[in-house]
C-alpha cells in the first residue's frame, strides 16, 4: 500500500515500503520509504539507518541549510561532464523527508544548470559547482543570483565547494571527464580559492593533489582539509595555501569522495571503493556505514547530528549518528 501526500507547489510524493526509481527528465516525483526500523549496520558502529529518500537521477550532493531546516541535494541528471543543461536541485524537509520538491530547474525561471555536484551555503545564498562554473542562487526562493565563470582559469571539472570562516570559498577541480561510459582523467587537478569581489586565486594545482574532490573547513585545526579521488590511493591532507604545501592526515584504497569535519578534530570521509563512510579520528580509521555504492558528498545535519548520503542507485540515505 502507498501513501499520496499533496504538497503546496503541487509535487505528488509517494511514500512506499519498496520503491521504484524515477528521474526529474521522466516527471517530478520523489519517493521516501514509509517510516521503519532498518537494523543496524554490520560494521562496529552505532550509526543507524532512519530513512531513505529515492527517485532522483544522479544526486551528487548534499547540504543542509539550519536556518531553514532541509536537506540540499543536487543531481545531476545525466554524465557529469555534459552541458545538457539538465540538472537540478531539490529540497527536502529534514523533519519530515517525504516532504519534498523541486528547488531549482534548468530551464525553468532563468536557472541554468548542467551537471551540480558540490553545494556551499554562505549568508543567503546557495552555490553549486557546475562543471567549470560556480553558480549562486537565493537559497529561500531558488532565484538565480550570478555565477562565478571558472573556465578562463583552466577549470576542467569543479566538484566540490566549501566557505571558510572569513568568508573565503574553495573550490575543488578533480580533473577528470565523467563521461556516458565512465569516469576518465584527463588532468588538471586543481583547488580555487575565491575571495573578496569574487577574486579568483589557484592556491594548489598539479597530479599530487590526487584529483582532489572533497574539501572542508577544519574549524579545530584551522585548516583546509581535502579528500582525493585517486583510483587506487587515496588521501586526506591539510593545505596550507601560504606555501602549497600538504600534510597528509590519512590514506586509503582509492576514491574518496565527500568529507565533513565534525566535533573533536574528527572527519567522515566516503569511499568509493569499498562503498562506504569511515570516521578518522586521532589517527584511526573506522568505517562507520557500509553498502552504500558510490558514496558521494555527504552531508550532516547538526540539529539531528544525522548523515545524508547520496549513493549511485540514485537514493539518499539518512543515518543517525547520536552514538558516534
Amino acid at each position: 500500500m502507498s501513501r499520496r501526500l499533496r504538497l503546496s507547489s503541487g509535487l505528488l510524493v509517494l511514500v512506499f515500503s519498496t520503491l521504484p526509481l524515477g528521474a526529474c527528465s521522466q516527471g517530478t516525483t520523489f519517493l521516501a520509504e514509509k517510516p521503519r526500523h532498518y537494523p543496524t549496520d554490520s560494521v562496529s558502529s552505532n550509526a543507524r539507518k532512519v530513512g531513505v529518500v529515492q527517485g532522483f537521477y544522479g544526486p551528487e550532493s548534499v547540504r543542509y541549510s539550519p536556518g531553514q531546516d532541509v536537506y540540499f541535494v543536487s543531481v545531476m541528471n545525466g554524465p557529469g561532464s555534459k552541458k545538457d543543461n539538465n540538472g537540478y536541485i531539490v529540497q527536502i524537509d529534514a523533519g519530515n523527508l517525504s516532504q519534498a520538491k523541486l528547488f531549482a530547474v534548468s530551464g525553468r525561471n532563468g536557472v541554468r544548470l548542467d551537471a551540480p555536484k558540490g553545494l556551499a551555503i554562505h549568508g543567503d545564498t546557495l552555490w553549486a559547482a557546475d562543471i567549470d562554473v560556480l553558480r549562486a542562487f537565493d537559497r529561500f526562493s531558488g532565484k538565480p543570483l550570478g555565477e562565478i565563470d571558472l573556465k578562463p582559469r583552466g577549470a576542467v571539472l569543479l566538484n566540490d565547494v566549501a566557505v571558510g570562516p572569513d568568508g573565503t570559498i574553495y573550490v575543488t577541480d578533480t580533473g577528470i571527464n565523467m563521461s556516458p561510459v565512465g569516469v576518465i582523467y584527463v588532468g588538471g587537478d586543481k583547488v580555487f580559492a575565491i575571495g573578496p569581489n569574487h577574486s579568483v586565486n589557484v592556491v594548489a594545482h598539479g597530479n599530487v593533489l590526487g584529483r582532489p574532490n572533497g574539501v572542508t573547513w577544519d574549524s579545530t585545526g584551522k585548516r583546509w582539509v581535502v579528500v582525493s579521488f585517486d583510483t587506487f590511493h587515496s588521501e586526506m591532507y591539510a593545505l596550507h595555501p601560504s606555501d602549497s604545501t600538504r600534510v597528509i592526515l590519512a590514506t586509503g584504497k582509492g576514491r574518496f569522495d565527500g568529507i565533513e569535519a565534525i566535533s573533536g578534530g574528527r572527519f567522515l570521509v566516503s569511499c568509493w571503493q569499498d562503498s562506504s563512510v569511515h570516521l578518522f579520528s586521532r589517527g584511526a580509521d573506522r568505517q562507520i556505514v557500509r553498502n552504500v555504492p558510490s558514496p558521494a558528498d555527504i552531508g550532516i545535519d547538526t540539529k539531528r547530528w544525522r548523515l545524508a548520503i547520496p549513493t549511485g542507485n540514485n537514493r539518499v540515505e539518512f543515518w543517525d549518528l547520536a552514538g558516534i
